[in-house]
């Protein structure tokens, strides 16, 4: 007997976004993420969404008064992440910075509700 589908971690995010077509959009463009289940609503929008980034699975529904979503993810390529990023349209929050705590970290706002934080370890 299973308890959680197959491939779904045990813990996973659910954002609240204005557009979560263009949050889907936006993390495919930018994260290389791959869409696992989109339901839409009555209304025309997306009820429901779910999306796999690396080993990681992110659930979304669509509210239209959403304040932003944030959400934190480690990269191998941070730099590339965040140059695409931007070039996907987003608004940079924080710059790429040396946080002094281990981390390289930066955000960006992608405009639809989700403000995605880059990260990558520094050794």
């Amino acid at each position: 007997m299973t308890w959680k589908p197959e491939g779904y971690p045990s813990l996973s995010p659910y954002l609240m976004v204005r557009d979560a077509e263009a949050v889907l959009g936006f993390a495919e463009a930018v994260f290389g993420g791959t869409r696992l289940q989109v339901i839409p609503s009555a209304q025309g929008g997306i009820l429901h969404a779910e999306m796999r980034l690396d080993d990681s699975v992110v659930m979304m529904g669509e509210v239209k008064q959403a304040g932003d979503a944030h959400v934190h993810l480690y990269l191998p390529d941070v730099e590339a992440a965040f140059d695409r990023a931007v070039a996907a349209g987003g608004t940079v929050v924080q710059p790429l910075t040396d946080k002094g705590d281990g981390d390289m970290r930066g955000g960006v706002s992608d405009g639809h509700g989700c403000t995605w934080w880059m990260a990558r370890h520094i050794d």
